[in-house]
């Protein structure tokens, strides 16, 4: 087995892995992200939602495997930089979440919002 290692960006190892054997050789190929941990303190909090948005948000957070929190996290930091927070196939996902839960609040809502 040969084993080839190729820095394909400053964040992006690729390795390729050469095996041969004796019915035919086999090439395999993986992705290794290079990402440095940042360090941080959470604390709890009593934040209030929209009953129907906190679903999709729990079930967004169910199907992309991480917590709550770490999904609002990643929202807030990439508006804050004014990036979009979703892949397209995220989106779709997203727009099925909340036929679902049946969300219709948009972001043209956000500031008209009133409790009941």
């Amino acid at each position: 087995m040969r084993e080839f290692f190729q820095v394909v960006s400053p964040r992006v190892v690729e390795k390729t892995t050469f095996s041969a054997t004796s019915s035919h050789r086999a090439k395999a190929r993986s992705r290794w992200y290079i990402v440095t941990m940042v360090t941080v303190e959470r604390v709890q909090t009593g934040l209030r939602v929209e009953r129907r948005l906190l679903k999709v948000l729990k079930g967004l957070a169910e199907y992309l495997d991480m917590s709550l929190g770490d999904l609002v996290e990643g929202i807030a930091l990439h508006a804050f930089e004014g990036k979009a927070p979703f892949s397209p196939a995220t989106m779709e996902k997203i727009q099925q979440l909340k036929a679902v839960y049946e969300l219709t609040l948009t972001a043209e809502d956000a500031h008209r919002l009133v409790e009941k």
